[in-house]
């Protein structure tokens, strides 16, 4: 597979959400090695870059991002019946075992 490329940074990592991607760049000779983007999902046409200095940083930015798109297209839902049965409407969330 060909390595992808945008203004000098390796494209390393991508995560979909919806109809949009975030991706983390990776550039060794820049004074801020790493980037993340979003675009459109299944375009080329990167925005809104934040730049970091750290591969973790980029991790964590491009994970928060993602999560503000999912908080976003969930606001976008019509709300939930409230007549629903409570374990319909409470999903419980469980933390990964370390």
């Amino acid at each position: 597979m060909e390595k992808e490329i945008n203004a000098g940074y390796v494209i390393t990592d991508r995560l979909a959400v919806g109809n949009a991607e975030f991706v983390i760049g990776h550039n060794e000779k820049a004074s801020t090695q790493f980037v993340t983007w979003k675009c459109r999902k299944g375009e080329k046409d990167y925005f809104w870059g934040h730049y970091l200095g750290d591969r973790l940083a980029a991790v964590e930015d491009l994970c928060k991002r993602a999560l503000e798109e999912i908080e976003y297209l969930r606001s976008l839902q019509p709300q939930r019946d409230s007549r629903e049965k409570p374990e319909q409407q409470i999903k419980r969330r469980r933390e990964p075992e370390r």
